[in-house]
């Protein structure tokens, strides 16, 4: 174990709601809920002013409904938030090799492996710095916890939030372990943990007191040894600067079972040309087809062939995704459908020829991909609006949609860099005027400044900081996070809420 606190750990604040409070004037310091609007979606992210309510993410839709029925309810722009994610793991990098992201709001650092921390201190001042550097670029606020171990950085940034930063002290671990819920360490789920109450053992503390052969004896050999060891403060994890991908996939589930045959084997082709594209996004190609089935009852069914080599024809996926589904039973009705590729590989010469063959039947089907699940390629299509995401209109200029239905959309005119809420007007969904719009940046360049070694934004040095920029500070066992101002994404701000 290390002698100085140089892991971090970066959890980015109720990233994806933060994200649109920053770019929504009209939202900030509101609550809000992104995720799935149909009856079967479920919470991404809450923002803490809907946490209050006891919305959480991974909920019900319908639920967060009746518990905060006057929050502004958006769709996910995923797109915007992996090009934010992208702009912090960049600050991550400049500070060391040895970046582990986990999610696009979260990330481990080895700090003494770039030269950025190597006692108590100098790790506090980097924390610190990525704090301002983060809020600099991004307009965002992140929550820093910094250990000697990846599971205790990690319960440092919990304690941290929000907005703060927390150092655990070595010589300090065993202290602030104890207390905490078994629920605590990783690996440790819902199962494990009622297992563990059963016998008695509700606290870290009492799973030390227990024993390594007890808990050999209640949760098996490795994962025993594995729990009694972080009980003791003890984990030897390195950062992992690379995750290997094992797997593309896409999936989606359905506001209403679907029960036509013929709908279903559509999805799938249309599930299965979403995976190619993905997967020729990412540069790879693979082996396996996978497709997975939710049907009525709620049970599970995946289906998988591997080909004699790899491959990102569309063509080849949908016709081997389409034999997987003749071997399911959907007679009672389907309620999700994924479709996947694993078994990757770089691309190879055969690919590359399969991939030219198939552009010019990918731009075909893209451009008409409505038109084919609809069966009326002749007849026009309503535009769909969905809530939160960006427009433009010629008269009214950049904006986002608050609703949407009946053949109108409701939408509010404001950027982010508008001090209060804009205006809001209704248009008709087929509005010659009003297009679909990228995403504005959260902080334009003058907000920072540029170095010459990374071309990156980043915030001024210590000494030209300015006096709002966020202090130093630390945690020794504490379970009290920090104080810091609060960022511009949580300033006060009026406006209406959405309703989709």
């Amino acid at each position: 174990m290390r002698t100085a606190p140089t892991i971090l750990h970066l959890d980015m604040d109720a990233f994806f709601a933060s994200a649109e409070q920053a770019s929504k004037p009209s939202l900030r310091g509101k609550a809000v809920v992104v995720g799935g609007l149909g009856p079967r979606g479920v919470v991404a992210t809450a923002s803490y002013e809907a946490r209050v309510f006891g919305v959480n993410s991974a909920m019900p839709m319908a639920q967060a409904r009746r518990l905060a029925p006057n929050a502004a309810y958006l769709v996910p722009r995923f797109g915007f938030y992996r090009s934010i994610s992208e702009q912090v793991m960049g600050l991550l990098r400049a500070l060391s090799p040895l970046v582990e992201p986990l999610s696009l709001d979260e990330a481990f650092v080895d700090l003494e492996a770039g030269g950025a921390a190597w006692d108590d201190e100098s790790a506090r001042l980097a924390g610190a710095r990525l704090r301002a550097d983060i809020r600099a670029v991004t307009g965002l606020t992140g929550s820093v916890g910094l250990a000697a171990s990846k599971m205790l950085a990690k319960i440092a940034s919990e304690r941290a939030k929000p907005d703060g930063l927390v150092v655990i002290e070595p010589g300090s671990e065993r202290a602030l372990l104890g207390p905490l819920s078994v629920r605590t360490l990783p690996g440790v789920g819902p199962a494990t943990g009622d297992h563990l109450r059963r016998a008695g053992i509700t606290t870290v503390d009492e799973i030390a007191e227990a024993g390594e052969d007890e808990l050999v004896r209640l949760v098996g050999k490795a994962h025993g040894h594995a729990l009694y060891a972080m009980a003791l403060a003890h984990d030897e994890r390195p950062v992992v600067a690379e995750r290997e991908t094992k797997s593309v996939s896409v999936e989606d589930t359905y506001d209403v079972d679907i029960h036509d045959r013929i709908r279903v084997g559509l999805e799938v082709q249309r599930l299965s040309d979403r995976c190619v594209r993905r997967l020729r996004g990412a540069g790879l190609s693979g082996r396996t087809i996978v497709l997975k089935v939710r049907r009525y009852d709620f049970s599970t069914l995946t289906r998988s062939e591997t080909l004699r080599g790899p491959t990102d024809d569309p063509g080849v996926v949908r016709e081997a995704a389409a034999r997987l589904l003749d071997s399911v039973d959907t007679t009672g009705g389907v309620r999700l459908l994924g479709v996947g590729v694993s078994g990757l590989a770089d691309y190879t010469q055969e690919d590359l020829f399969a991939q030219a063959a198939g552009e010019q039947v990918d731009l075909l089907e893209e451009e008409h991909a409505e038109e084919e699940e609809s069966g009326e390629q002749t007849a026009p299509v309503e535009r769909r609006w969905p809530a939160g995401h960006d427009v433009r209109h010629s008269g009214f200029g950049h904006g986002w949609v608050q609703g949407s239905g009946l053949g109108r959309v409701t939408v509010r005119f404001e950027t982010p860099e508008d001090a209060g809420p804009g205006r809001v007007r209704t248009f008709r969904t087929d509005d010659p005027d009003l297009e679909p719009a990228d995403p504005l940046p959260l902080v334009t360049r003058d907000a920072g400044e540029l170095t010459a070694a990374s071309g990156q934004l980043v915030a001024p040095p210590p000494e030209n900081r300015r006096p709002d920029d966020p202090p130093v500070a630390s945690a020794q066992m504490s379970s009290e996070p920090a104080s810091f101002p609060k960022s511009r994404s949580g300033r006060e701000g009026g406006g209406a809420t959405s309703r989709p």
